[in-house]
């Protein structure tokens, strides 16, 4: 499968070799592809910089294991836009676009809402209900 990863796990996953970098690294060794594009790139480098600037070498050899998505975003459905803020829409709009299966997100407070839905071929997952489906552990 192929799984967008949203700015905030890049974040976990870049900040420390713990669970989160393990769940990804899990997932790539059972051939799923992970993929973001320049928009969570940025976010995630913007605030490793910010709260944890000696962790970016590590986020740099992360990046090395996820494809990056180049397609330039559309626009959501006008039936999907209004369910999540203008900020969050580019993250969904570029799973859509990058043929993506599974958008991973730990932000509850504006995707949670839409976990487990599939909108536009996308189903949304948080860490634990990926977990859960994919048999691996976070």
């Amino acid at each position: 499968m192929r799984i967008f990863l949203d700015a905030n796990i890049l974040f976990s996953a870049g900040k420390s070799a713990g669970a989160m970098r393990g769940f990804l690294e899990a997932l790539k060794s059972s051939g799923h592809t992970l993929v973001a594009d320049v928009y969570v790139l940025a976010e995630a480098r913007r605030n490793l910089e910010a709260k944890f600037p000696a962790s970016l070498k590590d986020f740099e050899i992360l990046l090395k294991q996820l494809e990056s998505s180049t397609t330039l975003r559309g626009f959501l459905p006008p039936e999907i836009a209004p369910e999540l803020p203008e900020k969050d829409r580019p993250v969904l709009a570029a799973a859509i676009q990058s043929r993506c299966h599974i958008l991973l997100t730990g932000d509850k407070t504006h995707f949670g809402p839409l976990y487990a839905k599939n909108l536009e071929g996308v189903t949304i997952h948080s860490p634990s209900s990926l977990a859960s489906v994919s048999g691996l552990h976070v």
